[in-house]
């Protein structure tokens, strides 16, 4: 093996390791800014169910997250996660996803460093309509994006784009 070839191997596990933490920091930062969108909704709206509706505030609600584990579950464990497990075992999900998403992403910039381009949106507007917009109907994990209204999708490209950028300045910083 070359000098440069293990280099570039090198710099690629440095730049999967620093996205996984930016992916880790800015799926916090994304769940953070989601829960100040919905206040706002709220004062707007008067405290009425907005675009979240009863699907991600109620009770019983199950989100993509929780449905992912449950499934997880029954291909690992052979069961379906109760009610509680699926609340504790939602938030792993999407702490594990955002963390992958963040290597990739590192790796990425670390093969072609135009791929940080505008400080990470492009990147958190991929993976919305990769994830959200096609992979998610497709596995049955959410609707059709046609059963959602513009605004739900508007919220969704923010929240990824708020992700995106998170997982850029982050990965630079940790990087360096």
């Amino acid at each position: 093996m070359s000098e440069t070839h293990g280099t570039n191997e090198a710099n690629i596990l440095k730049g999967m390791l620093a996205g996984a933490v930016g992916g880790l920091v800015a799926s916090w930062t994304m769940n953070e800014f989601q829960k100040v969108w919905a206040a706002a909704e709220k004062q707007i709206t008067g405290g009425k169910q907005g675009q979240q509706g009863d699907e991600q505030n109620g009770e019983d609600a199950e989100d993509a997250t929780m449905k992912t584990a449950d499934r997880i579950s029954q291909a690992l464990q052979g069961r379906h996660l109760t009610k509680a497990e699926k609340k504790k075992a939602g938030p792993v999900v999407h702490y594990a996803f955002g963390a992958i998403m963040g290597a990739v992403y590192g790796a990425s910039v670390e093969v072609n460093p135009a791929a940080n381009a505008l400080a990470g949106i492009p990147f958190g507007a991929i993976l919305f309509a990769a994830a959200d917009e096609v992979a998610l109907p497709a596995l049955g994990l959410s609707a059709k994006p046609a059963a959602y209204p513009l605004s739900q999708h508007l919220y969704g490209l923010v929240s990824h784009a708020v992700y995106g950028v998170t997982t850029e300045t982050v990965r630079r910083i940790v990087r360096g």
